[in-house]
């Protein structure tokens, strides 16, 4: 019988994927194939491996990862599932979190290390019609570089419709979105570290341990979202009693301003 693998795009799962000490070629891979640096990444050392029971349970907790290069670049990748409409501050603010805990004190800027955010996000967020796109600090008149030390990344998966077999990011995007696709079974063969996660996926489907941990992790997600959605319900109402209020003030019939509104007689005459 088939083991149905689990969604790696749940971030305990990514993280347990490209986040482990025990398979860096995986993560390896997968930055080499985002950032497309001059010279390959051979090295990585994860900073935050631990995966704590707090952490699988409470809905806003990060599961990012977190690396560092043996070159010293910070590298912090996300998963992201829901588009929470805060993406980007969201990625900035965790850049600069990552980019000053390197900071030893007495002014020493000058060895704060290039950082750089991954933001894997399985909604479109931008008005851009590739599915990566990277941003830099550049001048607004020529492009030129003020500095490397900033890069953000954005992968947006459901803006990929094709798997690229000639691009690596493409692959491990299909991946991400299909474990299962036929393309990504067919280049397991030719690409090492995408077979290796997928045995790794495969493994941690059939855990017993690991399948509670993902059903808490699923259920802290939906918790979130649906203390999201409660929050936006009562702006909502809030915006349209507001509404309800000036309209009455202003002369309106109740008729005319449930209408407008959606808010029942009711709930007008109690205003």
């Amino acid at each position: 019988m088939c083991t149905q693998l689990f969604d790696p795009k749940v971030d305990y799962v990514f993280k347990n994927i490209f986040g482990s000490e025990k398979h860096p070629r995986i993560l390896i891979s997968f930055l080499n194939a985002c950032i497309k640096p001059k010279e390959p990444i051979v090295e990585v050392k994860l900073k935050n491996t631990e995966i704590t029971k707090e952490y699988i349970e409470d809905s806003f907790s990060r599961l990012d990862i977190l690396a560092k290069t043996s070159t010293g670049e910070l590298i912090n990748i996300e998963m992201q599932r829901a588009d929470e409409r805060n993406m980007v501050k969201r990625s900035l603010y965790y850049w600069s979190k990552a980019y000053i805990s390197e900071y030893t004190g007495k002014g020493a800027y000058a060895n704060l290390p290039r950082t750089i955010c991954i933001n894997v996000l399985d909604f479109i967020l931008l008005e851009e019609e590739k599915f990566h796109n990277k941003y830099l600090i550049q001048n607004t008149s020529n492009n030129n570089l003020l500095t490397d030390t900033l890069e953000l990344h954005f992968i947006e998966i459901p803006k990929m419709k094709d798997i690229d077999e000639s691009d690596l990011l493409s692959i491990w995007v299909g991946f991400l979105e299909d474990p299962n696709n036929e393309k990504v079974i067919s280049l397991e063969r030719k690409v090492e570290e995408l077979q290796e996660a997928k045995e790794e996926l495969a493994r941690i489907s059939r855990d017993p341990k690991e399948a509670e941990n993902y059903r808490m992790r699923e259920n802290a997600r939906n918790d979130r979202l649906n203390a999201l959605l409660s929050a936006e319900e009562k702006g909502e109402r809030k915006a349209k009693l507001e509404i309800a209020r000036l309209s009455l003030k202003n002369g309106l019939s109740i008729e005319i301003v449930s209408q407008i509104t959606g808010l029942s007689l009711e709930e007008i005459k109690n205003l």
